[in-house]
């Protein structure tokens, strides 16, 4: 009965007290019951025989040495392992910065560096402690979880910001003049099918899309290939969703459907065409192709084309990346591209608050890939280098009929 009673007024009481305050109250019910006590107040609260005896003792001599606002003595509870042993945090950096210190014996210089791996070499050296204790020690010594990050460009070429200035100079000069100015490039291809597309978005709770689990071309699916023309004048876009290879023929037709839907409507004045492209790609700067199929289209229009390319390695300044693609990649975020009807309404859907509307069209053609330029066909093109960098910026005029 008066084990009951107590289990029944300690079991109300001891939740609400700290540490501190649960050893004194049962100290102190233990030493009101006297010989017997310890054991009795043990099996009615559950608190350890040695821990009531520990409250006894703050209880009789050492009530004027404990501070009133501390739990524990100064220097009581378990010891850091960084007390314990000093050299965990000389040798855990040995682990972390294998580089550092040029040593390529080391056993995580080519394994992951996860928390339990850092945990399971340090009780191999000797430090039996556990992952979150490894991650601890880590933030203490400034460490945290990081990416990659892209900051290194390799060596640039000597005329880079020379061929930067003189775009700007042509781009603002065909501006003036009321002339089409255009950047393009090919999107990278897309996967058609029920595949998991980067991003999320918004749906019922618990309720996601099911996709296939493995990224295999569908044969009768294929691939998208998005070709991109910006107009920088008119924040308008236009992209053809080729079904074939990305050559230079797929992407000068997709110019010459951009100038028919979309460009000579507008520009019914103009005198000359400005294209900005990268130096790599299906507009390559020394592709044959690339120029031959220019210059078709130049007779066609009847009208010099300029073209300007950015220097090599410079593709991310390209005006198409940022101010289309970009906006087209964000649209579609977290939407299988289940058909190529679905990615050509998804592209033509893309807007901005900013005004930029796209237009987008399916090309069915057939583009093979290796067709050869021969030196005769390249000697008859009408081509005029530019006076700097030629191999870089040139004109290809109209050849007379």
């Amino acid at each position: 009965m008066e084990l009951q009673r107590l289990r029944d007024k300690l079991s109300a009481l001891l939740p609400a007290l700290n540490e501190r305050g649960r050893r004194m109250v049962v100290a102190a019910e233990a030493q009101a019951l006297g010989r017997g006590g310890i054991t009795l107040v043990a099996k009615a609260s559950g608190v350890a025989y040695s821990t009531i005896c520990r409250g006894l003792k703050d209880l009789n001599s050492c009530r004027k040495l404990l501070d009133p606002t501390r739990v524990r003595r100064p220097g009581g509870g378990r010891k850091s392992v960084q007390t314990k042993t000093p050299e965990i945090m000389a040798d855990l950096k040995h682990l972390v910065e294998p580089a550092t210190r040029g040593d390529p014996e080391s056993p995580l210089r080519w394994s992951s560096k996860s928390l339990r791996t850092l945990a399971e070499q340090l009780h191999k050296m000797g430090h039996p402690v556990s992952h979150p204790v490894v991650g601890n020690l880590l933030r203490e010594a400034g460490y945290s979880l990081q990416a990659n990050q892209k900051a290194r460009e390799g060596t640039s070429h000597p005329d880079r910001n020379a061929q930067f200035e003189h775009i700007n100079r042509r781009v603002i000069q065909q501006q003036r003049a009321d002339g089409p100015v255009i950047s393009v490039d090919a999107k990278k291809k897309e996967l058609v099918g029920n595949f998991k597309n980067a991003g999320r978005e918004w749906r019922r709770h618990g309720k996601p899309r099911r996709v296939r689990v493995h990224d295999f071309l569908i044969a009768e699916k294929g691939k998208a290939t998005p070709y991109g023309v910006y107009d920088l004048s008119r924040n308008k876009g236009w992209v053809s969703v080729g079904i074939d290879h990305d050559t230079a023929a797929f992407a000068v037709n997709s110019i010459r459907r951009w100038w028919q839907r979309m460009g000579r409507p507008v520009y019914r004045s103009a005198k000359s065409l400005l294209i900005t492209a990268d130096s790599g790609g299906s507009n390559a700067t020394r592709s044959r192709l690339w120029k031959w199929e220019l210059q078709a289209l130049a007779d066609q229009i009847r009208m010099p084309i300029m073209v300007c390319h950015f220097p090599p390695g410079t593709s991310k300044w390209n005006k198409i990346e940022h101010r289309l693609f970009s906006f087209i990649s964000r649209n579609w975020r977290g939407q299988p591209l289940a058909s190529l009807a679905v990615i050509v309404s998804l592209i033509a859907a893309t807007r901005t608050n900013r005004g930029l509307t796209v237009r987008s069209e399916l090309d069915p053609g057939r583009y093979p890939k290796g067709l050869k330029i021969t030196d005769d066909q390249m000697a008859s093109l009408n081509i005029e280098p530019g006076s700097f960098h030629g191999d870089w910026n040139y004109t290809i005029h109209p050849r007379r009929t």
